[in-house]
């Protein structure tokens, strides 16, 4: 009886390790060296996350957010005024990822979040908004459809597009979530060098009753072992609001990698900081 338990209590430890440990069945070089930085998977909305057929993603990760200068009017926090102001925004957020491989070159994914977020008044803001507004609760949620239209080889660039809505889950907030419907798309080419990998991306979204710019970017991605990947971007939404993005990931087994991101604000209009960390599970 004791020898069987034994056993079986090894061989779950065994499975686990087999989950866990590095993949060092699968020999390095089976791929093109086009794919070397990213994989032959399909890319998700997530900075340098990539989904193959049948795969399960689960990534919980947290948020933070510091802006010394946002940009508000009173209307838009319930009070009669429609004057510019800046404003100091603190907020901490919550969020779970997850995404499914639908089939090679087809995959959904959804996102939800909880959020606390603080915005401090504008000095010069001598209207009825008080000098400090505090909301909690449920944040953005949202899902995405994400198909790749072509697969890259040698001489072209694989090629792929988005569709996303966002539900109008606190029409009764201000600071957190989202009041109404929101939808974008948009697409992305990405090419493999020795040197990494580049992707373009750029979409349009329907916010605020209008259409306009979405978020676009240029990124560089390198893996320099199996185990380290970096990512670079420069992002940006509308034509004002653009950050430096930064992300280190380190795989500590085929299943399983840390994401340690940072956003770097470059305009005004943009978050100042905003810096991310979680650990992403395949499955």
């Amino acid at each position: 009886m004791l020898r069987n338990g034994t056993k079986g209590t090894a061989a779950s430890l065994s499975l686990m390790l087999i989950w866990l440990a590095p993949d060092a069945l699968s020999a390095q070089g089976q791929e093109p060296e086009y794919l070397r930085d990213r994989g032959p998977g399909i890319r998700m909305s997530m900075l340098g996350s990539y989904i193959r057929e049948g795969e399960l993603l689960v990534y919980p990760f947290f948020e933070w957010y510091a802006d010394h200068n946002l940009e508000y009017k009173p209307e838009e926090l319930g009070y009669a005024s429609g004057v510019d102001y800046r404003g100091r925004f603190r907020a901490s957020e919550g969020i779970l990822f997850l995404a499914y491989g639908l089939g090679p070159n087809l995959a959904v994914e959804v996102e939800g979040a909880v959020i606390t977020a603080e915005l401090r008044r504008d000095p010069t803001d001598t209207f009825t908004v008080p000098s400090r507004v505090r909301e909690s609760g449920l944040g953005d949620v949202e899902g995405q459809l994400r198909w790749r239209a072509q697969r890259e080889n040698e001489h072209r660039p694989e090629i792929w597009t988005h569709f996303e809505i966002v539900l109008p889950l606190q029409r009764k907030r201000h600071i957190i979530g989202t009041q109404d419907w929101e939808f974008s798309a948009g697409f992305g080419l990405a090419k493999g060098y020795r040197w990494g990998t580049l992707t373009l991306r750029a979409g349009a979204e329907y916010a605020d009753k209008q259409l306009d710019f979405g978020e676009y970017a240029i990124e560089y991605i390198r893996r320099f072992s199996r185990p380290w990947r970096v990512i670079a971007a420069i992002e940006g939404s509308q034509v004002d609001e653009i950050s430096l993005l930064t992300e280190v990931q380190y795989h500590f087994g085929p299943r399983a990698y840390i994401k340690a991101n940072n956003g770097w604000g470059l305009t005004p209009n943009a978050t100042d900081i905003a810096p991310e960390v979680g650990v992403m599970f395949s499955f």
